[in-house]
């Protein structure tokens, strides 16, 4: 008799952070894996693989049509059960100060990677009406982000159309949930070059506690989640504050500090 198959879910930016933690919590859940970074995903395999789950990685520059084509190749046909949508990046200090290929880069990795991927996903699950979405979002697209200003505004795009994609998919069978963190222990302050500033400095939920929060929304089917109270509460405070005013909030939280890191 055949072993009943275990369904599948793609994690993108699953090498470390909530990524790591989001496909720890499919595979805890019984599911299968295809793990995707740009960066090696050897220790995440391994960490993964001992909940019983088969895992297979993909390397590959999700900023890219190539790197979108390797991610869905390596489905073999496979139907996908989940598209943990989360590869993101950042990068501190003022626009003009930024080159502007890296910039570049956050955009066609946060929004232009992003859609094209769930755009080719979304449209095998909607023949089978059969699937779910969650998106990384962030509590930052709510925010003007001095001094991040490109990442902030990526995450106002995909917040934005997270709520959309679900909209127009009402009715198909596939749920679209956009997970909304805050300031995240993970690799990101370090890799935006954002460490010697109060945003990295500060308080930070674990990864963990988020992707936790945030499959759960998944599986519940909820729109959407942002995650912990105080994040809850600043976005409250966006909702009813000038934008000026966020700017200038943010700019002194995310602006370098004088002195050694």
């Amino acid at each position: 008799m055949q072993p009943i198959a275990r369904p599948l879910a793609l994690v993108t930016g699953a090498s470390s952070g909530i990524g790591f933690e989001l496909a720890r919590c499919c595979a805890e859940d019984g599911h299968d894996l295809i793990v995707v970074a740009d960066n090696s995903l050897d220790s995440a395999v391994a960490a993964l693989e001992a909940t019983g789950a088969e895992v297979q990685a993909v390397q590959a520059d999700l900023a890219t049509t190539a790197g979108v084509d390797a991610a869905l190749a390596a489905l073999q046909g496979r139907p996908l059960q989940m598209l943990i949508a989360n590869a993101g990046t950042g990068l501190g200090r003022t626009f003009l100060e930024q080159d502007f290929a890296a910039l570049r880069h956050i955009i066609d990795t946060n929004v232009t990677g992003t859609l094209e991927l769930i755009h080719r996903v979304a449209q095998g699950m909607q023949t089978r009406r059969n699937g779910r979405i969650l998106i990384t979002g962030s509590i930052a697209g709510f925010i003007p982000g001095p001094h991040n200003a490109v990442y902030n505004a990526s995450k106002a795009f995909i917040d934005s159309f997270a709520q959309a994609l679900r909209n127009e998919l009402d009715g198909s069978g596939i749920t679209v949930t956009c997970l909304m963190p805050g300031a995240t222990d993970t690799a990101f302050f370090e890799q935006a070059d954002m460490q010697n500033t109060a945003l990295g400095k500060g308080p930070k939920d674990s990864p963990s506690f988020v992707a936790d929060k945030g499959y759960a929304a998944l599986k519940a089917g909820l729109p959407g989640v942002i995650t912990g109270w105080k994040n809850k509460l600043q976005v409250a405070a966006a909702s009813i504050t000038p934008a000026p005013v966020m700017a200038a909030v943010h700019s002194k939280l995310a602006r370098q500090q004088a002195g050694p890191r």
